[in-house]
């Protein structure tokens, strides 16, 4: 058994209350995006993993079967007095986002804020849990994170090995962690970083220390199969034969996933084809849902639709996607998103930013147009997506050569054999033999 810990703050919580979302009903759904991926590519040969996470409401270790994966989910308590002090200095979450005082004063409360988000998690409860279940490996979410150090020194403790992916963080905004950062990404078994512009990041920044695995991110091809059920979900959209639909889902966050820039591209792109049956359909939640409803609003008239949920449910989004004719992707700040790999997927042509890691999944450079145009470039996004959206054919071939691309890059089983061979060589080596 592998353990995956995800991060998200000091307290799963954290994360949870931007997609309004409960820590049982995370628990009852099970993961999605990059974690559940993960779980699928490790299953596929053969590792289980036990999911960890820590939360501010529960007093003992409570565990969970992910019902879609049978992945188990351990929850640990926080430190005992944590949730008391947490509200008196800046969380890591606040820190990462600037939410802090400046000046002498600011600086001691955010160094109070690491110490704080270090002690939160006790070693003790997460070294019997990863004993309890023999796990073999670690892999932590983001080395640019405090919580890596402690997945760290876990490792080191039971001498497995420990690796930290990179899904967007580049940046440690714990002040304390920055100075141990490098050590302990020495002592780590290797960083796994799809993106060529985040792996000369680190290499410029922490040296040739680190050792880096170009892996990508996977998902289930079996769970995202293009036209199925492509009539019935357009239908109920109220979309006709000949209508466009222009398709996103995710977190809405407006400056990090581009949202702002997306909309005024479709200002454009709506203002340049009056009459024209063409439709912006989004679906996603998150912590800027107010703002960008009244962004929305602001635009009636213009054939834009959002259903503002979180959606684990990979059917409803498989049915979704396929209802799509072109996604668009205009994010400012990416790791290595999932969202554009299920559209390819789905048979989808992607417009999109050359953000960290989008170039790397759209084959930029590899007979895959449009080519990722700059982040921020509203008029090249507008021109791009709108080269698409008047010549359906095109859009075809280019979704047509997307799936063929995920195929054979981005599946379970090629990413799970990849991973195996990074956790644990000597049992791939044996099995090979």
């Amino acid at each position: 058994m592998v353990a995956l810990v995800p991060a998200g703050g000091e307290v799963w919580e954290d994360f949870l209350d931007t997609i309004g979302v409960t820590l049982e009903e995370f628990c009852a759904q099970g993961p999605g995006g990059w974690m559940l991926g993960y779980i699928e590519a490790l299953a596929s040969a053969g590792i289980d993993t036990l999911l960890v996470f820590f939360s501010g409401q529960v007093d003992r270790p409570t565990r969970y079967v992910d019902p879609g994966t049978r992945a188990v989910i351990t929850v640990l308590p926080v430190r005992a007095g944590y949730m008391r002090w947490r509200g008196r200095v800046p969380t890591y979450r606040q820190a990462l986002a600037g939410q802090t005082k400046w000046g002498f004063r600011g600086a001691l409360a955010r160094v109070a804020g690491a110490a704080l988000s270090h002690s939160s998690a006790p070693l003790g409860p997460l070294l019997a849990e990863l004993r309890r279940f023999h796990c073999r490996a670690i892999i932590a979410q983001e080395y640019e994170y405090f919580r890596f150090d402690l997945c760290v020194v876990a490792g080191r403790r039971l001498g497995i090995p420990v690796v930290a992916t990179f899904q967007g963080g580049t940046s440690e905004a714990n002040l304390l962690s920055r100075v141990w950062k490098p050590a302990l990404l020495r002592r780590a078994s290797a960083l796994v970083v799809p993106a060529a512009q985040e792996a000369a990041r680190v290499r410029a920044r922490y040296g040739p220390g680190p050792r880096i695995m170009p892996i990508f991110n996977p998902v289930n091809l079996a769970d995202w199969t293009g036209q199925d059920g492509r009539e019935a979900e357009r239908a109920r959209l109220g979309l006709g034969p000949d209508s466009c639909a222009v398709v996103w889902h995710g977190r809405i966050a407006i400056h990090v996933k581009g949202l702002d820039i997306l909309l005024q591209a479709w200002d454009r792109i709506c203002a340049a084809r009056p009459g024209r049956d063409i439709h912006l359909i989004l679906t996603g939640t998150g912590e800027d849902a107010d703002a960008f409803g009244q962004m929305v609003a602001a635009r009636n008239g213009q054939n834009i639709r959002w259903d503002n949920r979180y959606v684990t449910d990979r059917e409803a989004l498989r049915r979704f996607l396929a209802a799509g004719d072109v996604y668009a992707f205009a994010s400012r700040l990416e790791g290595f998103p999932v969202a554009p790999i299920e559209a390819m997927a789905c048979g989808l042509p992607v417009v999109g930013t050359n953000a960290s890691g989008v170039s790397e999944i759209v084959g930029e450079g590899k007979g895959l147009q449009p080519a990722c145009v700059p982040v921020g470039d509203v008029e090249a996004f507008a021109t791009a997506l709108g080269r698409l959206v008047d010549d359906p054919d095109l859009a075809r071939q280019i979704g047509a050569a997307a799936r063929r691309r995920v195929e054979a890059e981005f599946s379970v089983e090629a990413v799970g054999l990849q991973l195996a061979q990074l956790l644990l060589p000597d049992d791939t080596a044996r099995s090979v033999a």
